[in-house]
């Protein structure tokens, strides 16, 4: 029985004997015990979980919280972080709409996450453990660092920019590729951008001993900053040498800049009018300005054309998060974490730590931020690849096919992993890292279109 979403929030199965429809018969309260629901088998279970975080949903956008209340209540007797697919998705998204109410009081919100600890090396500790059970970013580090080592033949002197230098395995792989060119390896400048002094510490620790090793000569560039705030000039590009530029799960996040100033110019527009204003968790959403607004965006990319990379490489989340309301928001989020909870699920033990971290550290965080936050502070906007490209290409960019070496070395890559359900495919010159038929991240390659 396959699930099927409807734009209200309700829905249904497939098939004829739909437990949804016996379920919906049932004149318990929400909020009981009943030992029905814990009886219910896996199926049957994630389709009522289904029903009842759409439902839940709908009654957070309606402002009804005693109702959201009530199948939040219920939605705990079902969910689990250590229980099937469903159950963990279940439990992450409850934990979510939970925080969206929260946030109804900010003084209550505030209270609660007044002592919570950010540690560097936990964020570096996920993304690692992101890195080495999933193939997505090995197989966008090989297409990456394919399309520079073809665009960079014959050059002497090569500038890497990676917007957010979090990873050194991509790095290291370019040092080691380039010095088996056989025109001997180039001047090699690596800018890395991050918003942690100690993660770019470690990236400039391991590629300059890796350059040392291999007798490149090398140079790391850091720059202290969230790409939001970044000061071009930092990036010291300098006449003569050969550019590329990197970005990898990093752009969506500007788009969030741009619904804050759509934000504040609603507000102004307000107020000269002579009209109160007050900002509910959806005012930024239903904003008529925050569908086209885009400064930001279209400022940044248009600082990097004046940069004029030979090759530009972008990576990012396949999925639709950055709708209008919150239940397209949470439509799209249930399908597309449903394939990376499903991912998990075909290759790793159920009572992994390691699994646990990523799902709650990671996705979990992920999750929180697509659908209880708003405005600025929704940084998870995560398009679809035909928005991208339609951004690259009014701001000047062409796209650059990624080359038949590449895919394959992608495809040799993905098939190292025993598991059937990953695959790519190319689209629009594209390529597209797949869970079954499922899209989950895009990677394009792009050059200055004079």
């Amino acid at each position: 029985m396959v699930p099927m979403f409807h734009d209200d929030g309700s829905s249904s199965v497939t098939s004829s004997s739909s437990p949804l429809q016996f379920f919906s018969t049932m004149s318990p309260s929400l909020g009981s015990p009943y030992q029905w629901l814990r009886e219910l088998k896996s199926e049957e279970r994630g389709l009522y979980l289904i029903h009842l975080l759409l439902s839940c949903a709908n009654h957070v956008a309606n402002g009804s919280l005693e109702n959201a209340n009530l199948a939040l209540d219920q939605i705990s007797q079902l969910a689990s972080p250590d229980g099937d697919t469903m159950q963990r998705i279940a439990a992450y998204f409850t934990e979510a709409l939970a925080q969206r109410i929260l946030k109804s009081w900010p003084g209550l919100h505030k209270a609660l996450n007044s002592t919570r600890i950010s540690s560097v090396s936990e964020e570096m500790l996920v993304r690692k453990l992101f890195f080495d059970m999933f193939p997505f970013l090995k197989v966008a580090f090989v297409l990456t660092n394919q399309a520079i080592i073809e665009a960079m033949e014959g050059e002497k002197v090569v500038h890497v920019i990676d917007l957010n230098a979090a990873e050194p395995a991509q790095w290291i792989a370019l040092i080691q590729a380039l010095s088996t060119r056989p025109e001997g390896p180039p001047h090699l400048r690596i800018t890395g951008i991050h918003p942690q002094k100690e993660v770019l510490d470690q990236i400039a620790h391991r590629l300059t001993e890796e350059a040392e090793k291999l007798d490149i000569p090398f140079q790391f560039n850091s720059v202290v900053s969230k790409l939001e705030n970044l000061d071009f000039d930092k990036l010291r590009v300098k006449t003569g040498e050969a550019l590329a530029i990197s970005s990898v799960l990093q752009l969506h996040s500007l788009l969030a800049a741009d619904d804050y100033a759509s934000l504040i110019a609603l507000k102004n527009s307000l107020l000269a009018n002579g009209y109160g204003y007050s900002q509910s968790p959806d005012s930024v959403s239903s904003s008529p300005l925050s569908p086209n607004a885009s400064a930001k965006m279209d400022s940044f990319l248009n600082s990097l054309w004046g940069l004029s990379p030979k090759i530009m490489v972008v990576t990012e989340q396949d999925s639709n998060h950055n709708g209008l309301t919150l239940m397209e928001r949470l439509l799209e989020a249930l399908y597309s974490y449903a394939a990376l909870f499903d991912c998990l699920e075909s290759s790793v033990s159920r009572i992994s730590m390691e699994r646990l971290k990523v799902e709650k550290m990671l996705f979990g965080e992920e999750i929180k931020n697509i659908i209880a936050c708003e405005g600025f502070e929704r940084k998870e906007r995560h398009e679809k690849l035909e928005k991208w490209i339609q951004r690259f290409d009014l701001a000047c960019f062409g796209n650059v096919p990624l080359s038949y070496c590449g895919m394959l070395q992608a495809r040799r890559l993905l098939q190292s992993y025993n598991c059937d359900g990953y695959r790519i495919a190319e689209d629009n010159r594209c390529v597209l890292i797949c869970w079954h038929d499922r899209p989950l991240f895009s990677v394009s390659a792009w050059s200055c279109r004079k």
